[in-house]
């Protein structure tokens, strides 16, 4: 498959006359819970040519492309990754601490992350996640029997906030990893191993769980963490001229 990936990469960069700065995995395959039938999210950050950007026109900065309904690759325009970098846009921050890089030929990964703790606001990605985590529980079945893919998209952001509260950092995009590290709860930490065993080896059955256990930890949790998250101060440093450096830079390295 990784074959065919980065022939598809190659076909996006001649198609689009761009070129790829890096591309990586996301999804259920970073995040360690993917199943055999799991299809590929493939994101990835492109930059066009120094003309493209010399306009007072709006352009379209996302390449979209759906190959089938096993590969899908998408992909930001490297300004509107660095405006979202300088949010702390978690979906990019994901990116960049994806353990699963298909592809990296130019040194931006590695300035982006250089940038990352500096420029990081806990508050926002604190947010993010527990939005997340409470849409996902709210539009969930509340019967006996519940989708352990859909239990783990209540979990993961969860414990991503866990991670930030706990590090003042972001997270690990592996769910285990923040599983072992942040839970001490012996049975909740049995439960979501479980969920996590069923959404691997049984593609996404409908489970029976003890409800009282997991939603007690939901509940408490996103309560406790959304009370910790409004009171974070958000820093009034701008990093728009750093960004702007690192903009011109990559230009320059990858059409020079």
């Amino acid at each position: 498959m990784k074959e065919r990936i980065i022939e598809e990469l190659k076909r996006i960069e001649q198609e689009f006359e761009v070129k790829i700065c890096y591309a990586v995995e996301a999804g259920s395959r970073a995040w360690g819970t993917s199943s055999q039938h799991s299809d590929y999210d493939i994101r990835f950050i492109y930059v066009h040519k120094k003309d493209w950007y010399l306009t007072i026109d709006q352009k379209r900065d996302v390449i979209e492309e759906p190959i089938n309904d096993q590969l899908d690759l998408n992909g930001w325009d490297l300004r509107k990754a660095l405006q979202l970098f300088k949010k702390s846009n978690p979906s990019l921050l994901e990116w960049l601490h994806s353990d699963i890089v298909y592809y990296q030929g130019f040194s931006l990964l590695e300035k982006m992350k250089k940038l990352e703790n500096e420029i990081f606001q806990p508050k926002a990605s604190l947010f993010h996640y527990l939005n997340m985590a409470k849409g996902n529980y709210r539009n969930g079945p509340q019967t006996e029997t519940i989708s352990s893919k859909r239990y783990l998209t209540i979990i993961r952001p969860i414990l991503s906030s866990m991670w930030i509260k706990k590090y003042n950092n972001f997270p690990p995009n592996e769910l285990p990893q923040l599983i072992e590290e942040l839970i001490k709860e012996k049975e909740v930490k049995r439960k979501i191993h479980k969920l996590i065993k069923n959404k691997i080896n049984h593609d996404d059955p409908y489970i029976n769980l003890d409800f009282p256990i997991i939603h007690d930890f939901i509940d408490k949790e996103m309560n406790h963490l959304e009370e910790y998250a409004r009171k974070l101060v958000v820093p009034k440093r701008d990093y728009t001229n750093e960004l702007n450096v690192l903009f011109r830079e990559m230009l320059e390295e990858v059409w020079s």
